[in-house]
Protein backbone atom coordinates (compact mmCIF):
# COMPACT_ATOMS: atom_id res chain seq x y z
CA UNK A 1 0.00 0.00 0.00
CA UNK A 2 0.89 3.52 -1.15
CA UNK A 3 0.25 6.52 1.33
CA UNK A 4 -0.67 9.62 -0.48
CA UNK A 5 -1.32 12.88 0.46
CA UNK A 6 -2.88 15.78 -0.99
CA UNK A 7 -2.74 19.61 -0.45
CA UNK A 8 -6.56 19.98 -0.77
CA UNK A 9 -7.98 16.26 -0.76
CA UNK A 10 -6.38 15.37 2.21
CA UNK A 11 -5.25 11.55 2.13
CA UNK A 12 -5.86 8.18 0.61
CA UNK A 13 -3.87 4.83 -0.23
CA UNK A 14 -3.42 3.88 -3.41
CA UNK A 15 -3.36 0.29 -4.26
CA UNK A 16 -0.82 -0.12 -7.13
CA UNK A 17 2.49 1.49 -8.05
CA UNK A 18 0.96 3.04 -11.42
CA UNK A 19 -1.93 4.66 -9.30
CA UNK A 20 0.67 6.19 -7.34
CA UNK A 21 2.68 7.47 -10.36
CA UNK A 22 -0.64 8.74 -12.02
CA UNK A 23 -1.36 10.62 -8.74
CA UNK A 24 1.83 12.06 -8.63
CA UNK A 25 0.84 13.94 -11.85
CA UNK A 26 -1.99 15.08 -10.37
CA UNK A 27 -0.91 16.78 -6.97
CA UNK A 28 -0.25 14.23 -4.31
CA UNK A 29 2.63 13.32 -3.01
CA UNK A 30 3.82 9.90 -1.30
CA UNK A 31 4.43 10.04 2.26
CA UNK A 32 4.83 7.44 5.48
CA UNK A 33 2.00 7.20 8.04
CA UNK A 34 2.86 8.83 11.22
CA UNK A 35 5.34 11.33 9.86
CA UNK A 36 4.67 15.05 10.37
CA UNK A 37 2.99 17.08 7.26
CA UNK A 38 5.44 19.25 5.40
CA UNK A 39 5.40 22.28 7.30
CA UNK A 40 4.93 24.42 4.16
CA UNK A 41 1.26 23.08 3.71
CA UNK A 42 -1.34 25.44 5.90
CA UNK A 43 -4.83 24.90 6.63
CA UNK A 44 -7.43 26.03 3.80
CA UNK A 45 -8.94 29.21 5.05
CA UNK A 46 -12.42 29.34 4.76
CA UNK A 47 -13.36 33.33 3.57
CA UNK A 48 -16.67 32.95 2.71
CA UNK A 49 -19.66 34.91 4.98
CA UNK A 50 -21.42 32.57 7.32
CA UNK A 51 -24.99 32.37 6.42
CA UNK A 52 -28.42 34.10 7.54
CA UNK A 53 -30.31 31.56 9.16
CA UNK A 54 -34.04 31.76 10.36
CA UNK A 55 -36.61 34.06 9.11
CA UNK A 56 -36.38 37.57 9.92
CA UNK A 57 -38.57 39.20 12.91
CA UNK A 58 -42.21 39.79 11.68
CA UNK A 59 -41.84 43.59 13.65
CA UNK A 60 -38.78 44.31 11.55
CA UNK A 61 -39.57 47.02 8.79
CA UNK A 62 -43.35 47.92 9.92
CA UNK A 63 -43.95 51.02 11.83
CA UNK A 64 -45.38 50.91 15.24
CA UNK A 65 -49.53 49.61 15.10
CA UNK A 66 -51.50 52.61 15.17
CA UNK A 67 -55.36 51.63 16.64
CA UNK A 68 -56.43 54.89 17.05
CA UNK A 69 -60.15 54.32 15.55
CA UNK A 70 -61.24 52.44 18.85
CA UNK A 71 -63.01 49.46 18.21
CA UNK A 72 -66.67 49.99 19.90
Amino acid sequence: MIYMRHAIHGTKVATMEAEAIYDETNGWSRYTPGEAPPSDTSEPVNELAPRRRGRRPLNEGIASYDDSRGSN
